[in-house]
């Protein structure tokens, strides 16, 4: 599962470096993440036209799994389990897998830049969930926010542009934000209570665990080569883009970072039309000008203080 903007700040900026020589290795670190994590979801679009998709998120959860292994148990040694908070791991780990089901189908069904800009539309929901769960006011420009970004994700979204009705498929967007808020509220709050690199442990191994049960059920041959080089993708994307995403909070501040993570849309938009021949058309590119205007612009009423 990929990242999304509205990521909270996981260390202050380091003070033996200076702000502007900080700052500008936090936006490369982020490019570099957001451009990993367009890798990760076009590596999932190419096994889920081959393979189903409980296998594709059981193999994806598993790769990813051992690399954050491989790169975390090393450095921290096993402290790194330690959690006092079990609980609240638990339910990020199926918000994860909710999230990830919903990711799955929108990536199937619609080009990459569509699928990352409805989910850069989380933090919008995020914002005033915070809100209501610790009793702040939310300002009317703040709803007015959220409107019109839900506004433009049904632009960006529109299922009867085939001329098909609507079904099921059209919830898809519907779970995917909110599964998705619900697990970037939790990590919001893990991240005051848990160290970073424990969540994410946590975070990629309770949905593998989780899942494991389901694999007779599902299990298949990985028919090519080319499958098995999309799984190793998979992992390397995702442990190694998230790990990369932490370490560019320890050199600038979130309202530095946030704003470069809508360039995952960018990235998306370029790998969906150079693998998949997918280009957005007129009315999504204005649906995701608008979830981007839109995530901006409560970044800054937060940076404000307002």
């Amino acid at each position: 599962m990929s990242s999304l903007p509205g990521g909270t700040a996981l260390a202050s900026p380091g003070d033996a470096i200076p702000v502007s020589r900080s700052a500008l290795l936090g936006i490369a670190l982020t490019l570099t993440a957001c451009a990993l994590f367009a890798l990760l979801d076009s590596a999932t679009k190419f096994a889920g036209q081959w393979l189903p998709m409980l296998l594709v998120l059981w193999l994806r959860f598993l790769s990813q799994a051992l690399v954050t292994t491989a790169l975390v148990l090393p450095r921290h040694g096993l402290a790194a389990l330690h959690t006092a908070h079990p609980k609240f791991q638990a339910a990020r780990a199926l918000f994860g897998i909710t999230t990830s089901v919903c990711a799955f189908f929108c990536i199937q069904s619609m080009p990459l830049g569509n699928f990352t800009a409805i989910w850069s539309a989380c933090p919008l929901l995020v914002v005033v969930a915070s809100a209501w769960l610790y009793q702040e006011r939310v300002s009317p420009l703040r709803w007015l926010l959220l409107a019109v970004g839900l506004a433009c994700v049904i632009v960006i979204v529109r299922p009867e542009r085939s001329g098909q009705p609507l079904g099921w498929q059209a919830l898809l967007p519907v779970g995917l934000l909110v599964s998705g808020s619900g697990y970037l509220l939790l990590g919001s709050r893990l991240a005051r209570l848990d160290a970073p690199h424990t969540t994410q442990l946590y975070s990629t191994w309770l949905p593998l665990l989780l899942t494991t049960p389901l694999l007779p059920w599902f299990w298949q041959s990985v028919p090519f080569g080319p499958l098995w080089l999309a799984v190793a993708a998979m992992g390397l994307c995702s442990g190694v883009g998230h790990l990369i995403l932490l370490q560019a909070y320890t050199h600038a501040t979130p309202s530095v970072i946030s704003p470069f993570l809508y360039s995952q849309i960018g990235f998306a938009m370029a790998v969906g039309w150079l693998l998949f021949g997918q280009v957005p058309d007129a009315q999504s590119l204005l649906g995701m000008t608008g979830v981007v205007l839109c995530g901006m612009l409560s970044m800054w009423m937060s940076v404000r203080g307002r």
